[in-house]
């Protein structure tokens, strides 16, 4: 039986899904503005193994991830470039595709776009104004009247009051309290608008996930997820629209505690830090995920990744990465040297298994599951079992790692620098021959070049091997 930690609730939950044959999760996605930092890569990871895992558990799921591509740093980058907001967009959206792919990330079942979502973004405005939560200032902006939903500050855990005495809101002499946030933005010159019953002018950034999650899954459903920074404000507005417009749908009860949230459910991944800091663009200190692509393969980044509980903090260094792709590799080798059986993966099929569906079932517990993956693999060395092979490429196939060829993982150094395979080849070809006629001093020699650049030569009765590392 599935737990996971809900945000919402501060504790870990089984999971009852609202309708057991229509599973819905929607996942906050990219601002397409720029490349996709390694942050960024983590939510794509972590929130595909959580996909695949309950595909796995049997449930019938629908993924949804949204695109932002309307937005003001979209608006300030298209203008210093010098090209529409639709080619910007449109090339940085093809961008995180290729790197999503890049990292086995399987493709969310819809992709919804803001842009393409204004009228039901206005829908949603109109009804919150209805309601009483929202009011349309002298600006021509429309803002959230926070101090009408009494339940806002549940998810992040913070009162109204402290929000005010921390001064963690902008000064606008519109707003009627300063906490008040915008729904839709008056036009200004230059930039792009749409017609609304206010006048021309665009949506905030927090209506937007609102209402696609509205349209695609209704009132209600079952998880949502991001990373943490969300949490606040991003999510703790979400709640207080949807509900704003919906009132009593929101209602949820866990564990006899009453909750109002549109989402029974509320996950968040932790942050990729670099140097004890989180990594954001607007600290400088983060790294895209094409240039980390460049050092490593992407199987050893999708597998530094989730040998973390998606939870907790991921410190980034390429020490951190070295100590990744070697680990790997000892599970590609477990697997070269002892060719993996067909192997029908149920639950108690041994005990290795039963300890992966524990691991997992434990609200995701990658690291646990990864280590059950060592041990079969060190199981393997012993006793060169074939189902045991096929075992750990199967259970290593539920988190999307394992599944090339190992001679090619292997063989696969991931940088630009150091010797490529058409050279080390050759270099071995050169050993080849230096050993038929006995040339060992030559022989020697080219052994030592290719163990200065970390190359490992394997001599057996089928000829010679090397793997990188």
């Amino acid at each position: 039986m599935l737990h996971l930690y809900n945000t919402l609730t501060r504790q870990k939950e089984k999971f009852e899904p609202l309708d057991p044959k229509n599973v819905r999760m929607y996942v906050c996605g990219m601002t397409v503005y720029d490349y996709c930092h390694l942050g960024h890569a983590r939510v794509l990871v972590v929130f595909d193994m959580i996909a695949r895992w309950l595909r796995q558990q049997g449930y019938p799921l629908t993924y949804v991830r949204n695109i932002t591509d309307i937005d003001d740093k979209i608006i300030a980058r298209a203008n210093e470039n010098g090209e529409t907001i639709q080619q910007l967009t449109a090339r940085f959206i093809q961008a995180m595709n290729e790197d999503s792919d890049a990292l086995g990330v399987l493709h969310p079942d819809v992709e919804p776009k803001a842009t393409e979502h204004i009228a039901q973004m206005i829908e949603m405005i109109e009804q919150l104004i209805a309601n009483g939560k929202a009011y349309a200032a002298e600006n021509g902006d429309v803002y959230y009247a926070v101090r009408e939903f009494a339940a806002y500050g549940q998810l992040s855990g913070k009162s109204l009051d402290d929000l005010r005495a921390g001064e963690r809101v902008e000064v606008d002499g519109y707003k009627r309290d300063p906490l008040d946030f915008v729904l839709w933005k008056a036009a200004k010159a230059g930039e792009p608008a749409w017609a609304s019953p206010w006048g021309n002018g665009r949506p905030g950034w927090h209506i937007e996930c609102s209402a696609m999650g509205d349209t695609l899954f209704g009132q209600t459903f079952d998880i949502h997820g991001g990373g943490a920074d969300l949490q606040f404000p991003h999510h703790e507005n979400e709640i207080a629209q949807s509900c704003g417009t919906h009132g009593s749908g929101c209602n949820h009860v866990h564990e006899s505690k009453p909750i109002q949230s549109h989402v029974k459910y509320w996950l968040h991944n932790g942050f990729i830090r670099v140097d004890n800091e989180k990594m954001s663009k607007s600290l400088g200190n983060f790294f895209t995920i094409r240039d980390v692509l460049k050092k490593y393969p992407a199987e050893v980044v999708r597998f530094f990744i989730l040998r973390a509980h998606y939870r907790s903090p991921l410190n980034y260094s390429d020490a951190h990465l070295d100590d990744a792709k070697n680990s790997l590799a000892r599970l590609y080798n477990a697997l070269q040297n002892t060719p993996p059986a067909e192997f029908a993966l149920s639950e108690n099929a041994n005990d290795y298994t039963r300890r992966f569906f524990a691991a997992m079932n434990d609200d995701f517990g990658t690291a646990e599951a990864m280590a059950v993956l060592f041990e079969i693999a060190n199981e393997i060395n012993k006793n060169q079992s074939a189902e045991l092979s096929g075992c750990l490429k199967t259970l290593g196939g539920v988190l999307g790692l394992l599944q090339q060829n190992p001679q090619t993982f292997l063989q696969t150094g991931g940088s630009e620098e150091g010797l490529s395979a058409d050279e080390i080849n050759d270099l071995i070809a050169q050993r080849k021959i230096a050993r038929e006629t006995k040339n060992w001093a030559e022989s020697d020699r080219i052994r030592d070049i290719l163990a200065e650049h970390k190359i490992t030569v394997r001599d057996g009765a089928d000829g010679t091997t090397w793997t990188r590392g």
